[in-house]
């Protein structure tokens, strides 16, 4: 399939890339190569393929929720390098004006 650098360059600008002219001839053959072999691809036939989300099978490795006690504060801060009270300690990060 033919690619023009005008089709080149719209799908840059619609992406928001800058293309130096030098590299449009090069992409718009990239792109045909591309869709070369998407048109190949497209001749498969998948008739009797059931359509799937994933190639391989997947099994869903959460674990199941278990209700159980949380930390208590102390234990939470128990490894902080600072803390106060029951909060931790940590450097300012926002600059006032």
């Amino acid at each position: 399939m033919k690619i023009t650098p005008e089709e080149v360059m719209h799908v840059a600008g619609l992406a928001r890339l800058r293309l130096d002219s030098d590299r449009v001839d090069k992409v718009a053959q990239q792109l045909a190569d591309i869709l070369t072999y998407v048109d190949t691809l497209a001749q498969v036939d998948t008739q009797d393929v059931p359509p799937t989300a994933h190639a391989t099978a997947l099994t869903n490795a959460f674990r199941e929720d278990q209700v159980r006690d949380h930390l208590r504060p102390e234990e939470a801060l128990a490894n902080a390098p600072a803390k106060e009270g029951l909060t931790f300690v940590v450097p300012k990060v926002i600059a006032s004006s």
